[in-house]
């Protein structure tokens, strides 16, 4: 559909809660607390609150990646924050992450406890506080880090930008939709020259510049994101399809895509982790389904 209409801006923005759109209904233009919500505490040190979209699969990955890797202190509870229905406005919620955004963590290991929020923040934090999955060279953390700013800076291009006008605004319009998925092709291109010679995107070692760019850009390969892998001809990016495969096979990553999930396949869905054990009651409600 061709865009024939001009907006015309008003002189002073006003808000019109009808504007339409997958998430109207939360979308708001002022930030704090909407009603009072105390949020739930679970018996490890880590309380993540979350749900599974891209940003929030990353934490929850990066917990699996940690325990698999034997740290103990990695134990965590997860709890779903349903964003569609505003739970990220309860004022528990808001108090450890002010911008009203999952996933929010709050490490309970420390006096008073420490509340981390921001994807990139959360997986900088862990990997400093167990010493993994990051460099320990300067020059190794410098280029791990430039590729967790990168997709930072990069993945809001492709959520809010192409999957916004493509998949979820009230009608499809041709400039914004041909506008976002030229950018998100030239991030595919980026991606694809960096692995051209690497396995992960900083060499040899998986890190968490791997786990930050994988939720995004891997479930858009793997065409989870939107459905627009035809759209934007995804097979075409070989070395990116390559290490998405890859890591998709590690079983952290597979865990972690479980966790604070409540759409697509239940036998996928773990909607609240408190214990290892959760993900060995889920398999077997799996088994007992298909009977």
């Amino acid at each position: 559909m061709n865009d024939t209409t001009s907006y015309d801006p008003p002189r002073v923005w006003t808000w019109d809660m009808k504007s339409g759109g997958a998430f109207e209904n939360v979308n708001r233009p002022i930030a704090g607390a909407t009603h009072d919500k105390e949020l739930p505490v679970g018996k490890h040190p880590l309380q993540l609150y979350s749900l599974a979209t891209p940003n929030g699969v990353k934490v929850t990955v990066m917990l699996e990646e940690l325990l698999a890797l034997g740290f103990e202190g990695a134990e965590y509870d997860a709890y779903v924050i349903r964003i569609n229905d505003g739970d990220q406005f309860g004022s528990g919620f808001v108090e450890i992450n002010p911008n009203s955004k999952i996933p929010a963590l709050l490490d309970r290991s420390q006096t008073p406890p420490v509340r981390v929020f921001e994807s990139g923040s959360i997986l900088l934090y862990l990997a400093d506080k167990f010493g993994a999955l990051i460099p320990e060279d300067w020059a190794g953390r410098a280029e791990c880090l430039n590729w967790v700013f990168w997709q930072m800076g990069s993945a809001p291009y492709l959520g809010g930008g192409f999957g916004h006008f493509y998949k979820y605004a009230p009608e499809r319009y041709k400039y914004p939709i041909d506008r976002y998925a030229m950018e998100t092709k030239r991030q595919l291109d980026v991606l694809n020259r960096n692995l051209a010679d690497r396995r992960y995107m900083c060499g040899d070692a998986y890190s968490i510049a791997d786990i930050a760019i994988w939720p995004w850009y891997g479930a858009l390969m793997l065409n989870r994101l939107y459905d627009a892998g035809e759209f934007l001809d995804v097979d075409t990016y070989k070395n990116v399809a390559r290490w998405t495969e890859e890591i998709a096979a590690r079983q952290a990553v597979q865990r972690g895509r479980m966790v604070n999930r409540i759409s697509g396949d239940p036998s996928e869905q773990l909607h609240e982790r408190h214990d290892a054990s959760d993900f060995d009651h889920r398999t077997q409600d799996k088994l007992e389904a298909a009977g």
